[in-house]
């Protein structure tokens, strides 16, 4: 399976539309997304963003943060830690909270979901948006699939 990691933030006149440019930044904000849980299979590749078809049908985990309170340090984390036999990710959010807090917390939970399952990691990737609110601002995060396996 083929994933893309991808990220976005920004303000709107609502809270709606804060989420949507964000969406939009992150370039997923023209089809579904439809949230899965956080498994991924042991053939993962890491691919760049691809342009998606408007109104496509999008599998994805999606970490969002929402403030209106202008001065926030708001961050949105997706991550995934990849062992031979499976993957897992994960999603955390916060405000005023710092990148390095944020980044060892998704690292801390993916490390867990690896070892809870009795497996090893062999690679481990993530991706932090952070924005500070100027009005109403959004960021988002998310690990995209392409191609899921159906069964």
């Amino acid at each position: 399976m083929k994933v893309s990691l991808t990220k976005g933030a920004s303000e709107g006149p609502t809270k709606l539309n804060a989420f949507d440019n964000a969406l939009l930044e992150a370039e997923i904000g023209n089809v579904n997304l439809i949230p899965v849980s956080s498994m991924l299979p042991p053939d993962t590749e890491v691919i760049p963003m691809p342009k998606l078809q408007p109104g496509e049908m999008t599998n994805c985990v999606l970490a969002h943060q929402y403030s209106d309170n202008p001065g926030d340090e708001i961050s949105a984390v997706i991550a995934f830690a990849q062992a031979e036999e499976m993957g897992c990710v994960i999603e955390t959010t916060g405000i005023n909270k710092s990148i390095k807090e944020l980044e060892d917390e998704a690292k801390f939970m993916a490390e867990y979901m690896i070892e809870k399952r009795e497996l090893e990691i062999i690679d481990y990737k993530s991706v932090i948006q952070s924005h500070t609110v100027i009005d109403k601002a959004s960021v988002v995060a998310a690990l995209v699939y392409h191609n899921p396996k159906r069964h």
